[in-house]
C-alpha cells in the first residue's frame, strides 16, 4: 500500500466519522448514515490495499 493510499483511507475515514458525529449530534440521520458509508467504504479500501501487500 503506498503511503498517499494510506493517507487518503485514513482522512475518508476520519471525514466519515466527523460526519456520523455531527449528524448524530444534529439529528441528522442523513448526514450520520453518509459518514458510516464513507467509514466503511475507507474500510473496505484500506482491506483491498493490506490484501495487496500481502501478495506483493
Amino acid at each position: 500500500m503506498g503511503m498517499d493510499d494510506k493517507i487518503k483511507n485514513a482522512a475518508e475515514e476520519a471525514k466519515g466519522k466527523v460526519k456520523e458525529t455531527v449528524g448524530d449530534a444534529t439529528d441528522n440521520e442523513s448526514l450520520e448514515a453518509e459518514g458510516k458509508a464513507d467509514q466503511a467504504k475507507a474500510d473496505v479500501k484500506q482491506a483491498g490495499e493490506k490484501t495487496k501487500d500481502a501478495l506483493s
